[in-house]
């Protein structure tokens, strides 16, 4: 019997592909749109940046209108990263709250699900056919 063949069992047995669970949450889409887009524009500004400094060492004539191009992306850059924490926030306000009841809410809802229950098996004793509402349409003539 060979290694491979050895290797191959073991390998067989754990599967190629283990599902681990992940460590965070996926950021919501419209706040890793925004991330990629900042992230982009960084890679952009840093890059000018660098070609702008090898430039100015150089002496090239490209220097100063570089420069200018820098600081205009150095501006963008910033504003890029601050929609990532802007979008974040604004998401977070909107969608981020999680909704549990309350072990109060719970045992009130229940308390009003028995009640209910109860009115209608009084209501279906008594022989109550149809549902009687006191703020109906003809509750102004004095009649249900």
């Amino acid at each position: 019997m060979s290694s491979d063949e050895g290797g191959g069992a073991r390998a067989a047995r754990r599967g190629l592909w283990v599902e681990e669970p992940a460590r965070r949450r996926r950021m919501p889409d419209p706040v890793r749109v925004s991330a990629v887009r900042a992230v982009l524009v960084v890679a952009v500004t840093l890059t000018q940046a660098t070609i702008t400094f090898f430039l100015s060492l150089t002496g090239s004539w490209l220097a100063f209108p570089m420069v200018l191009g820098a600081v205009a992306a150095t501006v963008m850059a910033t504003w890029a990263v601050l929609d990532v924490w802007i979008t974040r926030q604004t998401w977070h306000q909107r969608y981020g709250v999680v909704s549990e009841p309350s072990s109060t809410a719970r045992l009130r809802r229940r308390e009003a699900r028995r009640a209910a229950r109860a009115a209608r098996a009084a209501r279906k004793l008594a022989g109550t056919a149809r549902i009687v509402r006191e703020d109906g349409p003809l509750a102004g003539f004095g009649r249900n």
